[in-house]
């Protein structure tokens, strides 16, 4: 069974509103055992826009569907055009001071794990380890007809070959890597298939209206029972697939803190909303805690 994509939401009126105390946060962390659960948010400061916030990719931009990527392969030239164009910043991109702090909480031994719906690999860049990508990464292909897995590099060094001399001007650049790209910008792009079988190939990412593989919720459903309380960072928790992690763990009576900037869809479950940006908010919380954060590079 596949999810219903959900966009957006409306926030309820009676919303609890949010603080500039990160405090509790410090609290949590000193006490060890914290999960956390990221999303894009964590990730605007290293340039990649998040689908929301302020200026998110969903004023303008429709993600790519898995009913419409399978039915379709004039869509799925759309978007490896895009896609392929787009992946150029995501390289570019460097873990921010989020990113970095998240790391140094984990090498002082105060996370339990960390679990991310981003799928730009910038938390294993910035140092932080065991995570789990419940989106997946574009930094992977799977094959929809053989399964074969095979790395992102391979397949653009094969797309470069196949459309020479493609360059357009992107219109943005979105979360999931997809540029901005009229279909006179896409024209006649060259998709190429399956090195093994010759099937259609996929960026090893869950897409919208495509379930999340059960054996990885497994997985983060016993992380939250493990953990001690869970740090959400940067994710309006909008989709189910980060929310009901939210709801596992306060059903538990476990405490659920977000950093957040904009209300979430799960903040009637959390004991305190942080609406401060995520590299400040975080690097003050290292500093409480005395934890020091590797500069940038």
């Amino acid at each position: 069974m596949r999810m219903r994509p959900t966009l957006s939401w409306t926030p309820a009126e009676d919303l609890p509103p949010g603080t500039m105390d990160p405090e509790p946060v410090v609290d949590a962390l000193g006490a060890g055992g914290v999960l956390v659960l990221s999303g894009a948010g964590l990730s605007t400061e290293s340039g990649i826009p998040d689908y929301r916030g302020e200026g998110g990719s969903l004023s303008r931009h429709t993600p790519m569907t898995y009913q419409d990527f399978t039915a379709s392969a004039s869509a799925r030239r759309r978007y490896w055009a895009r896609s392929h164009l787009g992946r150029r910043t995501f390289v570019r991109a460097r873990p921010n001071a989020g990113h970095r702090s998240v790391a140094a909480f984990g090498r002082h031994g105060l996370l339990s794990g960390v679990i991310t719906q981003n799928v730009d690999g910038l938390h294993q860049a910035g140092g932080s380890e065991g995570v789990v990508e419940l989106h997946g990464s574009l930094d992977r292909v799977v094959c929809l007809s053989c399964g074969a897995l095979s790395a992102r590099r391979d397949l653009a060094r094969r797309l470069e070959e196949a459309n020479p001399g493609f360059d357009p001007v992107a219109g943005g650049i979105n979360p999931d890597g997809d540029a901005d790209l009229t279909d006179e910008q896409v024209g006649d792009f060259r998709v190429v298939p399956c090195a093994v079988c010759g099937g259609v190939l996929k960026p090893d990412v869950v897409f919208f209206g495509e379930a999340v593989p059960p054996r990885r919720v497994e997985h983060c459903r016993e992380l939250v029972r493990e953990a001690t309380s869970l740090l959400v960072l940067g994710s309006s928790l909008t989709v189910m697939s980060g929310l009901r992690f939210v709801r596992q763990a306060a059903q538990a009576g476990k405490p659920v803190l977000i950093v957040n900037r904009d209300p979430t869809r799960g903040d009637r479950y959390a004991v305190t909303r942080i609406a401060l940006p995520l590299g400040a908010a975080l690097t003050t919380v290292a500093g409480r805690l005395g934890v020091p954060v590797e500069d940038g590079v």
